[in-house]
């Protein structure tokens, strides 16, 4: 509270989504400046005045040809830094994909915590606050920051997407591995409301060691039931397909996946070419810009986050909560 008019900027390859952002928010796009040189640096900067603003950075970070996730993070620190340095009242990093987030604790000998190092780089260029969508892990995000967070869920997304497609059949959630079962039952108690009926909850062993995982067995009854895999991010997919197997080997009529990011690395395109696998469901906070065309009309969905992401701007902007967004 205290800032003064909104403003919205989209750095780079955010731009597109930002178009989003703007029009459900009802506010136009600022107007900045971004420059490469040959070595490798960056210009950023806005083009319009800033002073005593409320200002929204939309950048979310992950890699793509032409421009890394570490590119994109230093445009991001370097604007953050310019818009404090031109008197921005506030300024609010809108990420919907937060980069390094799945780094958060030591699981070896000397290894780095790197995202509360991210936290650390982004106040340092004075950020105020960060506002982004399905981090891997909540406490960890929520203790990294001394900034203020706010944190979305696609949750509710999900919900009203899945809601039509499980009809009146028998239905179980399933996690693909324990770490992931407080999501998965999140997510399972609001398709509950939302069906005014039971679902049921299943989750599956994982063991990862060296890059290989492992693990097969089930807890929780699948049989005859639609089954619905749900994650915060696909990277290679090995982790969903694993669990698409199971679920077919125990005889789940039909399978669906659902993940909040969709990264799509090394050979994650086989997941639209499992047979076992009716369809996949993602958010658009990353373009599934890896996979084929063709395949991804076939077997991909992609929700729109766009309006969900307005509306908390414009809660924040307001002093009001987005609790209840999080249904």
């Amino acid at each position: 509270m205290g800032a003064g008019a909104v403003q919205l900027f989209a750095l780079g390859e955010a731009r597109r989504y930002g178009e989003k952002v703007s029009a459900a928010l009802g506010v136009p796009l600022a107007v900045h400046e971004e420059r490469n040189f040959e070595d490798g640096e960056h210009k950023i900067r806005p083009l319009q005045n800033v002073r005593g603003n409320d200002v929204f950075v939309i950048q979310s970070l992950y890699g793509e040809p032409g421009s890394s996730v570490n590119d994109k993070l230093c445009r991001l620190l370097f604007f953050v830094g310019a818009l404090k340095d031109a008197s921005a009242e506030r300024v609010t990093a809108v990420l919907p994909y937060l980069c390094y987030a799945r780094k958060d604790r030591k699981t070896k000998s000397r290894d780095p915590v790197t995202t509360r190092y991210v936290a650390r780089l982004l106040e340092a260029v004075d950020t105020d606050r960060v506002l982004t969508l399905d981090v891997h892990n909540l406490a960890a995000f929520e203790n990294a920051f001394r900034c203020r967070t706010d944190h979305l869920e696609a949750n509710g997304l999900f919900v009203e997407h899945f809601a039509p497609q499980v009809g009146d059949a028998e239905a179980v959630v399933v996690s693909p591995d324990v770490g992931g079962v407080k999501r998965a039952e999140q997510f399972r108690q609001a398709l509950s409301r939302r069906l005014k009926r039971e679902v049921a909850g299943a989750f599956l062993e994982k063991y990862r060691s060296a890059g290989v995982v492992s693990g097969e067995a089930v807890v929780g009854d699948v049989r005859g039931r639609v089954a619905i895999i749900i994650d915060d991010l696909i990277s290679t997919g090995g982790t969903i397909l694993r669990a698409v197997s199971a679920c077919r080997q125990r005889g789940a009529t039909t399978i669906y996946a659902a993940a909040s990011h969709g990264i799509f690395v090394g050979d994650a395109a086989r997941l639209l070419s499992d047979p076992g696998l009716t369809r996949l469901v993602i958010t658009d906070s990353i373009p599934p810009f890896r996979l084929d065309p063709d395949a991804a009309r076939t077997k991909l969905t992609v929700l729109e986050t766009a309006p969900l992401v307005a509306e908390a701007i414009r809660r924040i902007h307001g002093g009001g909560s987005i609790v209840d967004l999080l249904a």
